[in-house]
């Protein structure tokens, strides 16, 4: 009577699991870049409150504001998130530095806006956050 094989054999197993493990390993790395993207994303959603304040007192005002009292906005420590520390509002220059705590690696994003034709146009390539980790339109 012939045998017939039944499961795997060692060799089989210990493929999978290689493989499974080079898959973490490429995995792994990509997932952290995506949550830190996230993290710094969020600041950029905190500092929208403070570009509208701006946009409206320079509409207002004809100059931009010097701190986030003259802008309307409460304290810059009182604008706060899971990874954002602050989001201040720069000395009436027209900039917006939203500053990140240790969950999102830390670092800066600074906001500024130019005026053109009565309204505002905002760019956000300053800062100390890694290009990589920033969303596109701040590349």
């Amino acid at each position: 009577m012939k045998r017939v094989q039944q499961g795997f054999t060692l060799i089989e197993l210990m493929i999978v699991v290689a493989i499974i493990g080079i898959l973490a390993a490429v995995a792994l790395p990509a997932y952290q870049d995506y949550t830190k993207r996230a993290r710094i994303s969020e600041g950029l959603g905190l500092a929208s409150g403070a570009k509208t304040a701006l946009a409206e007192f320079v509409a207002s005002n004809n100059a931009w504001p010097t701190n986030n009292t003259t802008a309307g906005l409460p304290a810059a420590t009182e604008i706060t998130g899971n990874a954002v520390s602050q989001v201040a509002v720069g000395n009436a220059n027209g900039e917006i530095t939203v500053t990140y705590n240790a969950n999102a690696g830390g670092g800066t994003i600074i906001i500024a806006g130019t005026t053109t034709n009565g309204g505002v146009t905002w760019t956000c390539t300053g800062g100390s956050v890694d290009d990589k980790y920033r969303p596109t339109q701040c590349r």
